[in-house]
């Protein structure tokens, strides 16, 4: 059972504006590095649905973020269909992210009021997503679309919350580029977690680094 509800999650999300997105078979790893992003000031996460037993690992991490991150809400990402949302669910997912809009999987997270953030790569698809109760909504792949999807977007549908993953990275530029926008808040994987700074385990890089990203974003804010 998600440890935090709905409306707790979004504003986890809206409040520090970054969901960092990681997966590692070793769940080890995976712990130190989402504990890594919560001392750096990150309070959402998501575990991406990448490989072989997946989900075992997602269980472990969830059982230690409890202890270890109170606060953080554990999410799983890569999800294109409902009974891989319900597996993720049961062990624990505060939220559901997928690279692409399926109805069915609105269907099994509404009814646990769990937020669904699927892939949109257009205006109808977010107006569809909006419609079956997605409240928050990704604009995937960001670095294809552009930020001049957001903007154009929010003109005609102000209400719009929007996450977007892809190309994304830690820098100055590129944060205040997407923030400007109007996004809500900003989906960041590879470019946060160098390969060899996660081989290296140096963990206080990464929350170095999650620190100084949420500072462009909140400059961007203000």
């Amino acid at each position: 059972m998600a440890k935090f509800d709905k409306l707790a999650v979004l504003n986890k999300i809206g409040q520090t504006g970054m969901v960092p997105v990681f997966y590692d078979k070793d769940a080890e790893v995976a712990k130190q590095v989402v504990k890594a992003c919560y001392e750096g000031g990150v309070r959402a996460f998501e575990f991406t649905n990448r490989g072989d037993f997946a989900h075992e690992v997602f269980e472990e991490v969830v059982k230690f973020a409890a202890v270890e991150c109170p606060e953080m809400a554990l999410g799983v990402g890569s999800v294109v269909d409902p009974a891989t949302a319900v597996l993720y669910i049961q062990l624990g997912a505060c939220f559901v992210v997928g690279p692409l809009f399926n109805p069915e999987v609105a269907k099994v997270c509404n009814r646990r009021l769990v937020p669904y953030t699927p892939g949109c790569g257009s205006v109808s698809e977010v107006g569809a997503a909006q419609e079956v109760g997605c409240d928050l909504c990704k604009i995937f792949p960001g670095d294809v679309l552009g930020p001049k999807l957001v903007k154009g977007l929010k003109a005609p549908m102000p209400w719009s919350k929007l996450m977007v993953t892809g190309g994304v990275s830690p820098d100055e530029e590129n944060l205040t580029s997407w923030i400007k926008a109007g996004v809500y808040c900003v989906g960041m994987g590879s470019k946060l977690f160098p390969k060899d700074v996660v081989a290296a385990k140096n963990w206080k890089a990464i929350s170095d680094k999650c620190a100084e990203a949420l500072g462009y974003i909140a400059k961007a804010r203000g």
